[in-house]
């Protein structure tokens, strides 16, 4: 049994929101859709959606962050979860519900935490620049300066 659940509040949404989410990642279910509220499963986490109601928005305070391996992968959840949302800096976006996400490679971790500082600097200016995460150019800021000089022969 799952021990701590997201519970979202939605505005009348919530089984629209089952359904998008669940029709986005791919081991995701329904559980059950009722008048007041929604259950569903994304990759094996629970969720509880309620229509409670406009009285309360989602900020950016609290985000989901998927883990993305590929390139491939941040591009689909990018285009799929900012769908009639709204995208935003450096791997974030806005849902069509404002629920907010983070689609980010498990490789941006590492290169920010490299013991050397330079290297782990040119990555974080990299990202800044960034909209949506490209794997590909975070690490060739981070590789940047790191090939070696030929020497001209004499």
């Amino acid at each position: 049994m799952q021990k701590i659940t997201p519970f979202l509040w939605f505005d009348g949404q919530a089984a629209e929101a089952a359904k998008f989410y669940t029709g986005i990642f791919k081991q995701s279910k329904i559980e059950n859709i009722s008048p007041m509220m929604a259950s569903f499963e994304l990759d094996g986490i629970k969720f509880i959606a309620l229509n409670g109601g406009p009285q309360f928005k989602f900020t950016e305070a609290i985000s989901f962050f998927v883990s993305c391996q590929t390139q491939r992968e941040i591009d689909y959840f990018w285009e799929k979860l900012s769908a009639g949302g709204e995208k935003s800096r450096c791997g974030w976006l806005k849902d069509k519900f404002g629920v907010s996400w983070q689609i980010v490679p498990p490789i941006l971790g590492e290169l920010l935490n490299d013991e050397d500082e330079i290297k782990s600097q040119r990555v974080m200016r990299a990202m800044l620049q960034m909209d949506k995460l490209d794997i590909k150019t975070l690490q060739q800021a981070y590789h940047a300066g790191t090939k070696t000089k030929q020497r001209k022969p004499k």
